[in-house]
């Protein structure tokens, strides 16, 4: 009798114990999830920190673009100066490599004076090949493709030229990096006329968001040693 009586004992001081955890008391227990919880948070903001890191500027010149309703094409575009690779300075040159790009479909156009726009659906190529030449790399630099849609505007038509701006959004990969979020800004003139589905490039900018290298040790070492203090907290 004596021992059931202790067993009964020791389950209300369980329960009791329980409830006391519940009734918003902060314990050592709470003190701990609240700290791990903080923690959690801090590692999910980091990857936004890391990318935002340094940019690769690409400058494009020349070439022949292509429209229709399956898309853009833009071939035979000079690429003439690189600023920021590998941590280097700017780099120039008459033909220092290529930018060549597709895009998807065509979605549809607003308006037909200054300022309309003319849509075509995310997807396609972007390409930037290097020569090398000037110390930029032979080979693929950057490839990748449009993330979103990609917008044909109709910017001006002063002193009769008229005047384009195409821009759009790039996901891809430069050299071992991932990246998102890059911008791509093309301009050409067409003269007189409207854009009649081919045209030659007067200039393009393409900005390639890089990582710190020193950012991304960071945030390795800091998830690891969150997942070791997580891994010890439950255990105890």
């Amino acid at each position: 009798m004596r021992l059931v009586s202790i067993s009964l004992l020791n389950k209300v001081k369980s329960h009791a114990s329980f409830v006391k955890e519940d009734t918003g008391e902060v314990t050592p227990r709470r003190q701990q999830m609240r700290k791990i919880f903080l923690l959690v948070a801090l590692a999910l903001a980091l990857p936004t920190a890391v990318f935002a890191g340094s940019n690769v500027d690409f400058t494009n010149s020349g070439g022949t673009l292509w429209g229709s309703s399956s898309g853009l094409t833009l071939s035979g575009s000079a690429l003439i100066a690189v600023n920021g690779l590998n941590g280097g300075g700017l780099i120039t040159g008459n033909d220092l490599g290529s930018v060549s790009f597709t895009t998807g479909g065509l979605v549809g156009t607003v308006g037909t004076t200054v300022g309309s726009v003319t849509t075509f659906a995310a997807g396609g190529t972007f390409t930037i090949t290097g020569n090398g030449t000037n110390g930029v790399p032979n080979g693929v630099i950057f490839t990748g493709t449009f993330s979103t849609p990609v917008t044909l505007t109709l910017a001006s038509s002063a002193s009769g030229n008229i005047t384009y701006d195409l821009a759009g959004t790039l996901n891809g990969s430069l050299g071992s990096y991932v990246t998102s979020g890059n911008t791509l800004e093309l301009v050409f003139s067409t003269g007189k006329g409207l854009f009649d589905g081919v045209t030659t490039v007067g200039s393009g900018d393409t900005g390639i968001l890089v990582p710190e290298p020193g950012s991304l040790s960071l945030l390795g070492t800091g998830l690891i040693g969150l997942a070791g203090l997580i891994r010890h907290k439950l255990k105890v």
